[in-house]
């Protein structure tokens, strides 16, 4: 049963672990929640022979959560998440500068948001 994220968050259910399903498939799982209300830090494991990778989204790009099968849904492909910028906790400010370039309009993870499932 797929609901909205921001109702998980509002009820601090714990989405670490949760499986990330972008539009052509399974990204990785969720690493870090700390913050659930604005955003997921989530781990590509070793997608296609690559070396894991840790990358932050946005809670606007997660379309909904199936909380039974521990899943969340986001409105981005593969390789928009691929192509962001690698998580690095010592650079905050930095990191988030990039994230808005690469998530924001005319960034290689934009898309605009039709409202649907």
């Amino acid at each position: 049963m797929q609901q909205d994220i921001r109702l998980a968050a509002a009820s601090e259910t714990d989405l670490v672990g949760y499986d990330v399903q972008a539009l052509d498939g399974s990204i990785g799982r969720i690493d870090e929640a700390p913050n659930a209300a604005d955003f997921i830090v989530v781990d590509t494991g070793r997608w296609f022979f690559a070396k894991s990778k840790r990358v932050m989204l946005p809670m606007e790009v997660v379309r909904s959560a199936d909380h039974e099968e521990k899943k969340i849904f986001v409105d981005r492909t593969k390789n928009e998440i691929k192509r962001a910028p690698e998580f690095n906790d010592s650079l905050a400010g930095d990191y988030s500068t990039r994230l808005g370039a690469h998530y924001g309009p005319g960034g290689a993870g934009f898309r605009q948001w039709n409202g649907t499932q």
